[in-house]
């Protein structure tokens, strides 16, 4: 569970946030990365509580439909279907960045759209005809994955420039709070994971201590290379592949290879893995009676939910090539915070509501730390763009649009 965790989390975003984030706020990044790790740290603190009482699948949806009812449960299931469709568009325009290291063709506009449109239909038709995951080949996209990233940290360690750590200016407490949100794309994924916690053996024991075993390794992780980006790259500010560029400097083009060869592993897995997870999110809420019945349909042969598939293949396309990385990690960090108040919120409704419930993990101080984890998520909200906020909005009111008409539909039916 520990490492499903780590791999669900560390996806793709670290390849190309530590200049997005440089370019922010400077030096600053490394403090707006330990502030986030912490906001982070609180909230999984709530979420460790709150799965630990659940034995079934569902994750955040069916924390919400249990503690708050079912309107709340379906505005979280369909915030976490909004972020599989926003999270597959940055990290599907982060691919096309790094494709790029091999050659600029796929930079150019309409070379740029056929990618995205192709690995988008490979990865829905792989889908669609049942391919199954096996533990070799998630142990291999897991090292593919992570040894990238170790060796960047263990060899740049040792060519950092103290003299590139130079505080230059301060950044504004706007600036700071809206580098921090974006930074909350990095650490968000855990909640997907949980959705499956319903094969998870005694999850009342090892969701909690996995949760709070990998935040810890991912946070370790995250601020070495943010400190080993700051360090060996002079111009990280400008740099579309940070990790890669850094990296062909301490290591020569064949670590600047390495890296960008583990960035495209990383990024294809995790953007399959995200297509499995969203594809299947409108067939759930159609099983649920909130979505329009087609959505359940099965092809008889590949026993794969069809249309609920090219739905969601449908709107990524849509989404991902109207939209550019830093926009859509930065929508994605916005309904994922979303998610996260409604949890914390979630863990007091749960005190309140089943008092006599016992053998499940307890937090010490566990209202005033939910308090904190709401608090922190206004704060975080509070920094976005009002542009942003009217987008998931919108998003939002689409959503509630399909709960009232399936709602409606229902009712219509005789008895």
């Amino acid at each position: 569970m520990v490492l499903l965790f780590i791999n669900g989390v560390i996806g793709a975003g670290i390849f190309g946030l530590p200049s997005k984030v440089f370019k922010e706020i400077g030096i600053y990044s490394i403090a707006a990365l330990l502030v986030c790790a912490v906001a982070v740290f609180i909230i999984i603190l709530c979420f460790a509580e709150v799965s630990s009482r659940f034995d079934k699948t569902g994750g955040p949806y069916l924390y919400a439909w249990s503690s708050l009812g079912p309107l709340p449960g379906f505005v979280t299931g369909w915030l976490l279907l909004l972020t599989r469709f926003i999270t597959y568009a940055a990290l599907v325009n982060l691919l096309v960045t790094y494709l790029s290291f091999f050659s600029e063709w796929f930079a150019q506009p309409v070379p740029r759209i056929l990618t995205i449109s192709g690995v988008t239909l490979a990865l829905a038709f792989i889908n669609h005809i049942g391919v199954k995951d096996t533990t070799r080949v998630n142990n291999f996209l897991t090292v593919a994955k992570l040894l990238p990233q170790f060796l960047f940290i263990g060899v740049g360690l040792f060519f950092i420039a103290p003299a590139n750590f130079e505080i230059k200016e301060t950044p504004g407490f706007g600036s700071f709070s809206s580098t921090v949100l974006l930074l909350v794309f990095a650490f968000g994924g855990f909640e997907s994971v949980l959705v499956n916690s319903g094969e998870v053996k005694n999850p009342k024991k090892n969701l909690p201590f996995a949760l709070l075993l990998a935040t810890s390794c991912i946070i370790i992780i995250y601020v070495l290379i943010q400190i080993v980006s700051i360090g060996t790259l002079p111009g990280l500010s400008s740099s579309n592949k940070p990790l890669a560029d850094a990296a062909g400097l301490f290591m020569g083009k064949t670590g600047s290879t390495i890296i960008a060869i583990g960035a495209l592993f990383s990024i294809t897995g995790t953007l399959n893995a995200i297509m499995l997870v969203g594809s299947r999110l409108p067939y759930a809420f159609s099983e649920e009676k909130q979505f329009p019945k087609a959505f359940s349909f099965i092809h008889p042969r590949y026993k794969t939910p069809t249309f609920s598939l090219l739905l969601f293949t449908g709107i990524t396309l849509i989404v991902s090539v109207t939209n550019s990385f830093i926009y859509a990690a930065t929508i994605s960090a916005i309904t994922r915070v979303m998610i996260y108040g409604i949890v914390c919120f979630a863990l007091i409704r749960l005190r309140k509501k089943d008092i006599s419930k016992t053998g499940y993990f307890r937090v010490p101080y566990g209202n005033s730390i939910a308090i904190a984890g709401i608090g922190l998520s206004f704060w975080l909200l509070s920094s976005s763009k009002l542009t942003e906020l009217r987008d998931v909005v919108i998003a939002i009111a689409v959503g509630l649009f399909i709960y009232i008409f399936t709602s409606f539909q229902k009712k219509r039916k005789p008895v």
